[in-house]
């Protein structure tokens, strides 16, 4: 493994900074030039800022599978990105990576979430699909069409809402981060969205989509924590409400071999606590998985920058048994909880809030007031079509059914 930093890297790094961690002081710097904090590094300053803004206040109020009415102890999007930042951090300490920097992507990755969950974030795309004009049209007839328009991405979004939508300096929009948390937040992107970034900022976050570059490994890190995080907690959660059991969990191998361990050593526990040590005991075996497997791939991949990292592949990885594993409780969640008949029907209704309030606002813009964003190159329609985006993403779950019952007089929800 290639050596540890041996002086500090000017940006205040942190002791024990490996060389293919990424640096502070040689960070790629904002889109907007400021002077340096004196007593923050870049990305604790970008994590200051993350938790700070009105998107990640947001997040208390905006769900994961089970809606707030539902419960008051079932996970929101706040508190996975808190589960996901701990995560992150305790890996990247052992990695020698930068945890100030995972914690920023961590707590910021979700910022562009719908309301109610990949359910609102289903609809939303649905939305902009069955409104988008036909490719010809956007090629001739509006030559200033963009891609963000033909769907909905809820990582393209997060990076809106911190380059764009927040509103809390006097000189720029947006929270003003660092390259290096940006592309983090950018998880996934489409090509045609890339492309569109690439011309708005060349060299800048889309570019890896179209170079076939990959990220940070504090941003690789990020993904995978977010994945550990969810299989988790979406089981605590599941059991929780009822829908899953202990003895149908005994059929994942993943979970299983941990609840057997945990019966061995202490014999005597049952519900609620055997559920929970089964559970710390995988994220543990998940967690040590990580840092050896990547241990690894990083030493044989030889890399020493940052840059290298990005002309790799990735690095930050499960082991081929642990991604088995992985991938089939991920299998069994899928069939089990989130298309499990109650939690179906109550997607379903959330669809609805989502598609009513989308083609209410098209039909009658002056219900939106003045929320929404803007965008000056999009023809009237098109603008018109991202401010509706916009409002509907940032909202929370509630607000999302205050307005519903506003515009159309229905309440969906008890």
């Amino acid at each position: 493994m290639p050596a540890a930093v041996a002086d500090p890297v000017p940006g205040l790094a942190p002791p024990g900074l490996q060389r293919y961690a990424s640096h502070p002081g040689q960070s790629r710097g904002r889109r907007y030039a400021e002077p340096p904090a004196p007593t923050r590094s870049e990305f604790q300053r970008d994590r200051d800022r993350v938790i700070h803004s009105t998107a990640f206040r947001r997040l208390v109020y905006k769900t994961q599978v089970f809606l707030n009415h539902e419960g008051d102890l079932f996970r929101t999007r706040l508190t996975h990105s808190l589960e996901v930042a701990q995560l992150g951090r305790s890996i990247a300490r052992s990695l020698g990576l930068n945890e100030d920097l995972v914690e920023a992507v961590s707590l910021a990755h979700d910022l562009g979430h719908t309301p109610f969950g990949h359910a609102g974030q289903d609809a939303l795309n649905a939305c902009l699909k069955e409104t988008a004009p036909p490719a010809a049209a956007a090629e001739t007839a509006r030559p200033c069409s963009s891609p963000r328009l033909a769907g909905f991405e809820h990582n393209l979004q997060s990076l809106r809402v911190i380059d764009e939508l927040e509103e809390r300096y006097p000189s720029f929009n947006g929270l003003n981060l660092s390259f290096e948390t940006r592309e983090g937040v950018l998880k996934h992107c489409s090509r045609a969205n890339a492309q569109w970034l690439e011309e708005r900022e060349p060299g800048g976050v889309g570019y890896r989509f179209l170079a076939g570059q990959s990220p940070s490994l504090e941003a690789q890190l990020c993904n995978l924590a977010d994945e550990i995080a969810y299989n988790a907690h979406d089981i605590d959660d599941g059991v929780r409400s009822g829908l899953l059991t202990l003895e149908q969990m005994e059929g994942v191998d993943l979970f299983d071999a941990f609840r057997r361990e945990a019966l061995a050593e202490h014999p005597e526990l049952r519900g609620r606590r055997l559920l929970f040590e089964s559970i710390r005991r995988m994220l543990s075996a998940q967690v040590y998985d990580v840092i050896a497997a990547s241990q690894r791939a990083i030493h044989h991949a030889g890399v020493s920058s940052a840059d290298e990292v990005r002309a790799s592949h990735v690095l930050v990885r499960f082991s081929d048994g642990m991604r088995q594993r992985s991938a089939e409780l991920k299998r069994f969640l899928m069939a089990n909880l989130y298309r499990h008949a109650q939690v179906q029907e109550t997607t379903e209704r959330a669809r609805r809030v989502v598609r009513d309030l989308f083609q209410a606002y098209l039909a009658d813009p002056a219900l939106l007031g003045k929320a929404g964003g803007s965008d000056e190159d999009l023809q009237p329609d098109e603008a018109l079509r991202l401010r509706v985006t916009d409002h509907i993403a940032g909202m929370t779950d509630r607000y999302a059914l205050r307005e519903h019952e506003r515009v159309t007089g229905e309440r969906l929800f008890a």
